[in-house]
């Protein structure tokens, strides 16, 4: 991890200002020597069937024969990190490809989001295969939402297409957590798209640029949108007047119309033909959605009818350029391999996955890998344990105020502020309760997907409730590792004949190496604001709500109610 932190620190610098050394760059990458010289053709206009003109550079390695080529589509400019990847991938022997998406910097067009990437990716993929220089095959690579549009176009199938690599990203886009609003996600979507290219409110430049780069900007805006109600005005209070993307999704608020289900390609997942290799990280903001597309493909190929697939994971975060090292490399050797006939590029097994704590890397078979589910029950004097509670255990409480929100630490986020934390300070607030192991006799490892089994009750019929599992370090830290949350409303959760109701709560997965001394924590609350938008505690819809209603949370946890945390123990 600390060479990739300085490879990545470097990289700009080398590619920039020492572009005779490229060599020693791919060394520091570990990427396969360079093969071809490359030139750049820029802004080419590539006619979409309905007669918009998008925009794209194209880096060709100096060859006489054809070879094969590399699709890259973003919202985000085709040039500054990505025409850094895009010219790695070109000294190898492809051509590529990087297309601004309709509406977006050079292309013509209107921007909505997630709309038209299928039909401009497979005409894209078409115009690819039609150029004398390319051999007819094709790959498409790509991050988030460059990762999204891979999915896009290979929903159909496209004879060209012939493998893609969607890395921490997921075929539907649109979509929440346990119909939570993702707050803090969306805002700081839209202020970077909106900072890169559209600038609706018309602000100079030295006003613009901090939006994207600064994070104590962007935090401060976030922190006051999130603070409004309702909260389909959020726009006005980020841009100071409405913003026309935000409005448009905001005019389809059920993601069960057509508008939202045209633009979700889970469906097509397990039929997709071009071999996927899935890069993922441990605390990135799709991992829970991207497993769920794997699983599919997976079983796919069980079936025969898929390619069998690849999984990568990761310690990443969204925002962590780190990941773009592992995903350049490992794609590199994918588009060999199916591109190039390359197999032996593929000489390991389909899945591997780094163990944090151990610091390493392991390869399985399968995901999830082959592991005994254990149960971790909770007890009321904060204690977690395989002991089963006695039956007159009395159940913890606490009050959730929407008015003073549970903040979050860490986690999931679309910003520096993602990942590892420490969770104290967090702990020690009144609405917040952990359930901890003594410290451990022996080392253990769980790799695979974590569960919380909580019987609870509430003086509110509307409301969440939050899990995390954390790794207590010797000195104290309480670290998180994984987590998820609930929303909770009528017909959600198994209603006990005692009033209570039994939640199940996806905590996504990690893969976690816990050294005798450390402790497991469970640490539960309802909110983990502005990640996820704070339960008001009414009725009213998460967009229009302005009325508050504190919730008394009750979570039992005796011998009839045995609340659990189950963890995949290998």
């Amino acid at each position: 991890m600390k060479k990739q932190w300085f490879v990545l620190g470097v990289a700009g610098l080398i590619g920039g200002l020492v572009a005779g050394k490229r060599p020693l760059l791919g060394r520091l990458m570990d990427l396969p020597p360079v093969t071809y010289r490359v030139r750049v053709h820029r802004n080419l206009s590539i006619t979409m069937p309905d007669g918009i003109e998008l925009a794209a550079d194209h880096y060709q390695p100096q060859s006489k024969s054809a070879l094969p080529a590399i699709l890259m589509r973003t919202p985000y400019g085709k040039g500054n990190m990505n025409g850094f990847l895009a010219q790695r991938f070109a000294e190898r022997g492809y051509h590529v490809l990087v297309q601004d998406v309709r509406g977006r910097f050079r292309s013509d067009g209107e921007f909505e989001p997630y709309v038209n990437e299928q039909a401009d990716g497979v005409a894209t993929l078409d115009w690819l295969a039609a150029q004398p220089w390319c051999d007819g095959q094709v790959g498409m690579w790509g991050q988030s939402y460059v990762g999204y549009v891979q999915w896009a176009a290979a929903a159909v199938n496209p004879p060209v297409l012939r493998a893609i690599v969607p890395a921490i990203t997921q075929a539907n886009l649109a979509i929440g957590r346990a119909d939570n609003v993702m707050l803090d996600r969306t805002l700081r979507w839209l202020i970077m798209l909106d900072a890169m290219d559209t600038n609706v409110a018309g602000l100079p430049w030295w006003q613009l640029l901090p939006r994207t780069f600064d994070m104590r900007v962007q935090d401060e805006l976030v922190a006051k949108a999130a603070a409004h109600l309702p909260l389909q005005e959020l726009d006005t209070v980020v841009f100071g007047q409405p913003f026309p993307l935000f409005r448009n999704w905001r005019a389809h608020p059920d993601i069960h119309t057509p508008y939202w289900q045209d633009i979700d390609f889970r469906a097509a997942v397990p039929t997709v033909q071009a071999p996927a290799h899935f890069i993922a990280g441990w605390y990135d903001i799709f991992l829970g959605g991207q497993l769920a597309d794997y699983a599919a493909l997976a079983a796919s190929y069980a079936a025969g009818n898929a390619p069998q697939p690849f999984l990568t994971i990761g310690p990443w975060t969204h925002m962590d350029r780190t990941n773009m090292i592992t995903a350049l490399r490992e794609g590199l050797a994918w588009f060999d391999a199916h591109l190039k006939g390359k197999r032996h590029a593929l000489a390991r097994p389909p899945v591997r996955v780094f163990v944090m704590g151990a610091e390493v890397w392991r390869e399985y078979a399968s995901w999830p890998p082959p592991a005994t589910e254990t149960a971790y029950y909770l007890e009321g004097n904060g204690r977690l344990s395989h002991e089963l509670p006695a039956a007159d255990t009395a159940p913890d409480t606490y009050l959730y105020d929407p008015a003073d929100p549970t903040p979050n630490v860490g986690g999931a986020l679309l910003s520096p502020h993602a990942g590892a934390r420490d969770n104290r300070d967090l702990e020690a607030r009144a609405d917040v309760l952990t359930f901890t192991t003594p410290p451990l006799t022996e080392a253990l490892e769980i790799v695979g997907p974590v569960r919380a089994v909580l019987f609870v009750q509430s003086s509110q019929a509307y409301t969440d409730f939050f899990a995390r599992l954390c790794v207590v370090q010797e000195d104290g830290r309480s670290i998180n590792l994984c987590d998820g949350i609930t929303r909770v409303m009528p017909g959600v959760g198994e209603p006990q004949a005692d009033g209570s109701l039994r939640l199940e709560i996806d905590l996504w997965a990690t893969a976690y190496h816990f050294e005798a001394g450390q402790q497991l924590r469970l640490q539960l609350s309802s909110g983990a604001h502005p990640r996820f938008a704070r339960n008001l505690g009414t009725d009213e819809s998460a967009w229009t709500g302005t009325e508050m209603a504190a919730a008394q949370q009750t979570i039992y946890h005796d011998a009839a109610r045995p609340s659990h945390l189950l963890l995949p123990l290998l």
